[in-house]
């Protein structure tokens, strides 16, 4: 039998070329990440392979996979020991090779697998990977999947079958290009568009999607270095926004188009160079579309900007919106159970249901939606459109390093917090404190509208901060220094990666 996983090993040693490795920490609450080879080894990815194949089984879903990876220099491998595991445990693997995660989701479709293994650590930084696991299309394992899995890897209670087997499917991303082609409207309008990929995965496929639906394409750091010299490939980051504006007020681009590393998110730049935050573009969208299906619902992160509520122009079209927690697979999840049209991610992973896409995030059809948006308002600029929003002023995602171990146990404590503010009238920031939504972290809402949220990221050892006002940049900065100085009372919270 394969051997139960270690959670600490050294490198350069014989045990560690005999052993699995696998941190337990890496679970997190609906994908896998490690640092490899400090937190997995390969013998630690065949075993994580032999647990998926268990854990399909054990569903009883038909054993049918996709997997692919992503471009990193060890991602090819880690694959290849994935698919050893899948295949021991009795998995027919169809391996559609380098790819972006929503092609390998498009695979479940397109090559009618139930389920789907991507091999990739999207926008962490280099030396990370990690699996996007799924068996139920479109949508990805939850916490209690995920939760089964870590049991059967690390208790090591894998079972081999036969039965497995391995196919290569060649061209498979002429196939996945075709499909976003085919469901992209005719566009009318000719457009100069800006496509940043970060050095990563997407600088494969984005370039050559927006060409192909007519679009005059401006390459940005579109070579593959799995290095990322410039920045990590992350749209909700603001260096890669800031190269982006840069690139769109030296060109005259009408727009620019920024995709993570594994290409299921999409940042905006206007035509102006403003950096426009996802959470905004999704109203933009819900306006657009609401206008095509009015009494949509739409599906939105407690991430996200109140306006989904406030907003007139979506409240005249009767739009429903929903607020669920963070994360691809809680919201693709919800997008699925309510029917909504969209979900949209503050972190930029927008989900489209049929007619517009089959559930799942991909940055190439939000793209395709935005240009078919500008398309649709011929004589509006992405500056214009951005405009006509009512005036929030919001804060970038900011995470303070948080180590894994101890980040949950923080954001308890900051819930407690604030709950015992709110109960003994106190204020923060100067206002009076009026709702605390804790159905993913604590949003705590004041009386003047402005809010802050903390929640403990789910694939990072890091918490996250959001601030939004409908007020003033004065404001926002006070519900910051508030919210902060809560948090400051647990030495266990670090240095931010950004902050306003």
């Amino acid at each position: 039998m394969f051997p139960k996983p270690h959670a600490s090993l050294t490198p350069n040693t014989f045990e560690f070329e005999q052993l699995p490795l696998v941190k337990p920490t890496g679970f997190r609450e609906y994908d896998a990440r490690w640092l490899f080879p400090k937190e997995i080894n390969l013998m630690g990815v065949q075993a994580l392979g032999l647990g998926i194949g268990t854990l399909v089984h054990e569903m009883g879903v038909r054993p049918d996979i996709v997997t692919g990876h992503d471009f990193r220099g060890y991602s090819s491998s880690i694959k290849l020991a994935l698919i050893a595991g899948m295949q021991a445990a009795g998995l027919r693997v169809k391996d559609v090779g380098l790819a972006l995660s929503p092609m390998a989701y498009f695979g479940q479709f397109a090559l009618d697998c139930p389920c789907v293994a991507m091999v990739t650590a999207s926008h962490n930084d280099n030396g990370w990977t990690g699996v996007k696991m799924g068996a139920n299309r479109p949508m990805t394992f939850g916490p209690a999947e995920m939760g089964r899995l870590k049991e059967i890897v690390l208790g090591g209670t894998y079972q081999y079958r036969d039965g497995g087997s391995y196919e290569f499917v060649e061209g498979f991303a002429e196939t996945y290009l075709a499909d976003l082609k085919a469901r992209a409207k005719p566009i009318t309008r000719k457009l100069k568009v800006v496509a940043a990929c970060g050095n990563g995965t997407a600088g494969a496929f984005a370039p050559r999607l927006l060409e192909a639906i007519g679009c005059e394409v401006i390459p940005l750091d579109v070579e593959p270095d799995y290095t990322f010299p410039r920045y990590n490939p992350n749209p909700e980051d603001l260096e890669m926004l800031h190269a982006i504006a840069a690139k769109v007020r030296e060109t005259g681009a009408d727009v620019g188009l920024g995709f993570d590393g594994d290409g299921d998110r999409c940042g905006v730049v206007d035509n102006e160079g403003e950096e426009i935050f996802a959470d905004k573009i999704g109203v933009m969208l819900a306006r657009d579309l609401s206008k095509l299906h009015p009494g949509a619902t739409f599906v939105v992160d407690v991430k996200s900007t109140g306006l989904y509520k406030t907003d007139p122009e979506l409240q005249a079209q009767a739009v429903k919106a929903d607020y669920w927690k963070t994360g691809h697979s809680y919201i693709k999840r919800r997008v699925n159970e309510l029917g909504a049209l969209a979900g949209f991610e503050k972190s930029g992973h927008f989900f489209f249901n049929e007619p517009i896409g089959r559930g799942y995030d991909d940055g190439l059809l939000t793209a395709i939606a935005v240009i078919e948006m500008l398309d649709r308002n011929p004589s509006a600029s992405m500056a214009d459109l951005y405009r006509a929003l009512p005036k929030t002023w919001g804060s970038p995602t900011m995470s303070p390093h948080c180590d894994d171990e101890v980040k949950y146990g923080i954001v308890e404590k900051v819930t407690e917090r604030f709950t015992r503010m709110k109960e003994a009238g106190e204020t923060i920031g100067g206002a009076a404190i009026t709702d605390l939504v804790t159905v993913n972290g604590v949003r705590v809402s004041t009386e003047d509208g402005t809010w802050g949220l903390v929640r403990a990221s789910s694939n990072k050892p890091e918490l996250v901060v959001v601030i939004e006002s409908p007020v003033s940049d004065a404001r926002l900065r006070e519900m910051f220094k508030a919210v902060d100085t809560v948090l400051r009372e647990n030495p266990e919270v670090g240095v931010y990666n950004q902050t306003i």
